[in-house]
């Protein structure tokens, strides 16, 4: 039976040892009884002294290859690791992989330096023209320099955060209102990069900054009805601006089209002219022989040709009576009207005699009585053949 089942309790190894109930040993007393069998052993001659040195060596040895074993470390990828020896620098990065390091000696703080880390800073601000606006930035770095991230300063990340800050209170200290919240936002940004550039630079944290984001800048809950009518106002005077270049986009070539259209035609009517004279001076030129011959005969002829071109265009016609000193005035326009309509009227007459004959007994009659007639020739006629 086993000293730990039930009933065994007789050879349990801690009881009933001398005729007494006792627990288990005392490591100190273990201890201190093997120290002194060592003790006893070296004062006992050359074999005793032989078993202590090994033991020792033994010891030490174990002990070296702890501490040897310790010294093994791994640097991960994205990661480069400050080594200090004594707490001093010793200028060289741990490199990614499997390393070895001298314990109690030298340390070994990795950091890592190729993931990007955001930091942002938002509150309400005091602009240049003393309008309260609540601004809202991000700002995008990563470690450059592991050691200087490492010991520049207590708390990197808090500097970064204040540096974030104070550089955006200055910005937005020297802005007005409405470049914040409307298109001023990108110059703005950039100042703001600019600023946490030269104060990071002064601290020497050892970072880069990648990217700086103007995520929100808006005025103040109590004018924010307001605030958002003027800004839609601007909305509006870009827009209408555009629209209006839009349309002078779309003007300008059509003027010009118009433009150049008349100065062809007043080119064409120009030459029109030129050669329209040239023709009348070579027209002139050749009726001046006939002129000489027949003065008279000429002068009249042109006389009627003028009067004939002039009249052909015209519907009323004024007369000078030779002697008498009246005018006759002949208004041509109405003469043909009034007979264009006298003889549209006797057509009209003409049709509806004709319509009311057709209708007519006497007509029908009539037609019947020709008809016979012409039937009683007809038949008279195939007798005789």
């Amino acid at each position: 039976m086993a000293w730990n089942e039930p009933g065994g309790d007789k050879n349990d190894p801690w009881k009933n040892r001398g005729g007494k109930e006792q627990g288990p040993p005392d490591l100190d007393e273990v201890l201190k009884n093997l120290f002194g069998k060592f003790s006893k052993s070296g004062g006992s001659g050359g074999s005793g002294k032989s078993y202590t040195g090994m033991g020792v060596g033994i010891l030490i040895g174990i002990l070296v290859s702890i501490w040897a074993l310790s010294g093994f470390y791994t640097i991960k990828e994205a990661e480069r690791g400050v080594i200090l020896r004594f707490g001093e620098n010793t200028g060289v990065l741990a490199q990614p992989g499997l390393s070895w390091k001298m314990t109690f000696i030298d340390q070994i703080i990795p950091v890592n330096v190729q993931s990007i880390r955001d930091v942002g800073s938002a509150g309400a601000m005091l602009t240049e023209d003393e309008n309260m606006v609540r601004v809202e930035m991000e700002m995008q770095y990563r470690i450059a320099d592991a050691y200087k991230w490492t010991f520049s300063v207590t708390d990197p990340e808090m500097s970064l955060s204040q540096a974030l800050d104070s550089a955006i209170r200055y910005v937005v200290g020297h802005t007005k209102m409405d470049d914040i919240l409307t298109d001023g936002r990108e110059a703005a940004r950039q100042r703001v990069r600019e600023e946490v550039e030269d104060i990071v630079g002064a601290y020497n944290i050892g970072v880069s900054i990648i990217d700086m984001n103007f995520k929100d800048a808006r005025p103040p809950a109590e004018v924010k009805a307001a605030f958002d009518d003027a800004i839609a106002a601007q909305e509006d005077e870009v827009r209408f601006i555009r629209e209006a270049e839009a349309y002078a986009r779309e003007i300008e070539p059509r003027a010009r089209g118009q433009v150049n259209r008349m100065n062809e035609e007043a080119q064409a009517y120009k030459e029109r002219s030129v050669l329209e004279a040239q023709g009348e001076v070579a027209r002139f030129e050749e009726l001046l022989p006939q002129y000489l011959a027949a003065p008279i005969v000429t002068r009249q002829r042109i006389y009627l040709e003028t009067m004939e071109q002039v009249f052909s265009s015209t519907s009323k016609i004024i007369v000078d009576t030779e002697g008498s000193g009246n005018m006759m005035y002949l208004p041509l326009d109405k003469i043909m009207d009034r007979q264009n309509s006298q003889t549209q009227a006797q057509r009209d007459q003409a049709r509806n005699t004709l319509e009311g004959l057709r209708n007519s007994p006497a007509a029908e009659e009539l037609l019947n009585r020709t008809v016979d007639n012409l039937n009683t020739r007809n038949g008279a006629r195939q007798g005789r053949n």
